[in-house]
């Protein structure tokens, strides 16, 4: 199981190791430098690429740029791909010439720089494609990490000592020292046992002293010595029930999801049984978090062991207002609507406000929740959990752009896209509106949506269309034929066109 603290990431090491790309180290470096992360990979022949450059990147060239330059050019080069955080150079080789130029060797050897050959058979954009495979794959695993972590979290939780139980799998999980200290600043459970030196102990429980004595919810990191701590605060500010500490230094995005699932669970049981509710709204909110990342199996797994099965699909996603005063009252009064309508109804909170899922056919939850705390409920188009992220982005536009009461999507639709251009909500009803095309082009292997763009860029012209598209003017006239039914509108309406032009406008301005 991958561990949150030392996340795998593509190297250049990793890229070198790829037998199909055929790379060739050139000696350059030390394996420390080839372990640094490798973010993307980039091509530019440019003398001074820098400015469209960025941290943790490999540059690919064929050397056009040093045409009839001295050495000291290409010292110059390389300190400036150095100073703006790039971490290795490719030279694609028999392109412009013959070999790997000897002085850029000997200024990225200067500069510590690792520098590879690429041979004239591995394409740039193969080297990018690995790299993107990695990248994904990495992302991927720590995805499902945190899925599976978060599910061993919350079994540990309902163990008969459920909060050392807690302690005991996030140190597991995250594979670093985790301690639990009460509201005295006493450490109460950790693990492993006996994980920290007198000397850091001592220390660290000073800190947490202070941290208790400030009274206000908060998370910090520091050092003591050579061992880096999170420490994240249980219980409300002015009421502080103690505090985690974790023996690691910065998680990343699923690791700080771990954390967060721990501290709310821990925190809540701490609280006493009159307060488990809150306990139950933070797996809640984790399991929101895991739909919206779209990894919906595991979350309806998760969901279905403490609660019962989700709602099924076709569903209605909700949003309400982010941060109201009465948001607690909302999450009581749904929870004994939950149990009364299992399989139902599910809520969990979002940073963007309280979510609540129902099958389409059952909504009047809504309206009552609504009608009872007088709220802005914004409710999105019938969807499905594969769909989650996107139809979260139609309930706040909704929301946001409704009065009190439940807005629903199609009704913010039908207002169009012009009155909200370069916006969040712009770019929401823009994707709904060429959604059919996109689905269609996936599902046909088809080029509607670029040929409708096309079409309109070229002043709804056909022989322009197919001149920029490089395709026969009968072939434009049957795909848009073939546009107008999959969108069920008619392209010959200046104000359809309008709405579709908008539609790529909004979403991809610049192209």
């Amino acid at each position: 199981m991958p561990s949150a603290s030392a996340p795998p990431h593509p190297t250049i090491a990793s890229l070198l190791r790829r037998g199909d790309l055929a790379l060739r180290f050139l000696e350059t470096a030390d394996a420390a430098r080839l372990s640094h992360e490798v973010r993307w990979v980039h091509s530019s022949d440019l003398a001074d690429p820098t400015p469209f450059l960025s941290e943790g990147l490999v540059l690919l060239t064929t050397g056009r740029q040093f045409e009839g330059v001295d050495d000291d050019a290409y010292t110059r080069y390389v300190g400036r791909l150095a100073d703006r955080g790039v971490v290795g150079i490719g030279f694609g080789t028999e392109v412009v010439r013959e070999g790997v130029p000897a002085p850029l060797i000997e200024a990225c050897r200067a500069a510590a720089m690792p520098l590879f050959e690429v041979p004239y058979r591995t394409p740039f954009i193969a080297v990018a494609r690995a790299n993107a495979e990695e990248v994904a794959a990495t992302s991927y695993a720590r995805r499902t990490w945190a899925l599976s972590a978060q599910g061993a979290i919350a079994l540990a939780a309902l163990r008969p000592d459920g909060l050392g139980a807690t302690v005991s799998e996030l140190a597991r999980q995250l594979g670093a020292w985790v301690g639990l200290f009460d509201a005295a600043g006493e450490l109460s459970r950790q693990h492993p046992a006996g994980g920290l030196d007198a000397g850091t102990a001592t220390a660290l429980r000073a800190e947490i002293g202070a941290v208790l004595r400030r009274g206000a919810r908060a998370g910090s990191a520091l050092r003591i010595g050579d061992t880096p701590f999170t420490l994240q605060t249980l219980g409300r500010g002015g009421h502080l029930r103690g505090v985690i500490a974790i023996g690691a230094g910065d998680l990343d995005r699923e690791g700080r999801g771990v954390v967060t699932a721990v501290i709310a669970m821990a925190g809540l049981a701490l609280e006493q049984h009159g307060d488990l509710a809150r306990a139950r709204g933070a797996l809640r909110a984790g399991v929101v978090q895991s739909l919206q990342g779209e990894d919906s199996a595991a979350a309806r797994r998760i969901a279905r062991d403490v609660w019962g099965p989700m709602p099924e699909a076709p569903l209605a996603i909700a949003v309400t207002d982010a941060g109201a005063a009465w948001s607690d009252g909302v999450a009581e009064y749904l929870e004994v609507r939950a149990d009364e309508r299992r399989g139902a109804l599910f809520f969990g909170r979002s940073e963007d406000g309280l979510v609540i899922v129902t099958p389409a056919s059952r909504t009047g939850v809504l309206e009552d929740v609504a009608e009872r705390f007088g709220c802005r409920i914004g409710v999105a188009s019938p969807a499905t959990y594969d769909t989650f992220t996107r139809t979260m982005d139609q309930a706040r536009v909704a929301r946001d752009r409704g009065e009190d009461g439940v807005t629903r999507f199609a009704d913010v639709a039908r207002a169009g896209i012009l009155t909200a251009l370069d916006t969040v909500d712009a770019r929401a009803l823009a994707a709904a509106a060429l959604h059919p095309l996109v689905e269609f082009d996936r599902d046909r292997a088809a080029a509607l949506r670029e040929t409708v763009k096309a079409w309109l860029d070229a002043d709804c012209s056909h022989e322009a269309t197919a001149r920029a598209l490089g395709v026969h003017r009968h072939t434009v006239r049957a795909r848009l034929a073939t546009a107008e039914k999959v969108l069920g509108r008619d392209l010959t309406s200046f104000a359809v066109r309008a709405e579709l032009w908008a539609a790529f406008q909004a979403l991809d301005p610049d192209a």
